[in-house]
């Protein structure tokens, strides 16, 4: 089957404007995202899919791949879907372009599950360390089955511990980046956005609400991508820490 990795990156941000091109250790974000995602093996396609020639500019002088589309896109994975369509790929990964210290094995994680499970989709997930992680709304959580199915992402403190007793087990953090079979990520970009999805915010409730099997792997990556001017500042001092291998192999 014809696998692609597909790195969504829009120049307009409100948090962060430019940030697909912002640099981080000389080099931009994006293109940071694209190396990590080039690391992993046996992957037919890696492309960088955006709205600005800009961004084309800057992923090709790297050395990178990069395609134009539309402008209309409502949201990273219809640009996902369209570059993945024209590809030809039956097996997707959506990388976000905020991601690049993402762990190329477990993307290799992501596609082999696709192609082993009875699945639709598959994403990462990392325990939460703290009381106070579990309470931030930017802090998406994810509730899994005993098979890792997920039940539930939100952005409130999921699962509730009435009692009081239980802690932080079995409390995740969901890392959003997916990975697709094709026919779902079709007609999840073909489906109106689902009530539970529009109240928190998640396009993957859509998914959920459709009947979708989505496995949830525990990653290796830690899960912080680059959302503001802050994060790219940690994101460099992680950088200057540890040169490169900051980016691991």
């Amino acid at each position: 089957m014809r696998t692609a990795i597909v790195i969504p990156a829009r120049l307009a941000s409100t948090r962060l404007p430019g940030k697909p091109l912002a640099l981080l250790g000389g080099v931009p974000l994006v293109v940071r995202v694209w190396r990590q995602a080039r690391k992993v093996k046996d992957v037919d396609d890696v492309v960088v899919a955006t709205d600005h020639p800009a961004i084309v500019q800057a992923v090709r002088e790297h050395g990178g791949t990069a395609v134009m589309t539309r402008a209309d896109h409502k949201s990273g994975t219809d640009r996902c879907a369209e570059a993945a369509r024209d590809l030809g790929a039956e097996l997707v990964i959506n990388l976000q372009g905020d991601e690049p210290f993402i762990v190329p094995a477990d993307l290799s994680a992501l596609l082999a599950a696709l192609v082993q499970d009875d699945i639709d989709m598959a994403t990462l997930k990392t325990p939460i360390e703290s009381a106070e992680e579990l309470q931030k709304s930017n802090v998406v959580k994810v509730v899994c089955r005993s098979d890792d199915l997920a039940l539930y992402f939100s952005r409130a403190p999921v699962p509730f511990d009435r009692t009081g007793t239980h802690g932080l087990h079995h409390c995740f953090r969901h890392v959003g980046v997916y990975g697709f079979k094709m026919a779902a990520l079709e007609k999840l970009c073909e489906m109106p956005v689902h009530p539970l999805e529009a109240r928190e915010s998640l396009e993957q409730l859509r998914a959920l609400a459709l009947g979708m099997r989505i496995k949830v792997l525990t990653a290796k990556t830690n899960g912080v991508g680059i959302d503001t001017p802050e994060d790219l500042e940690a994101a460099q001092a992680r950088i200057d820490a540890l040169g490169e291998t900051a980016f691991p192999s």
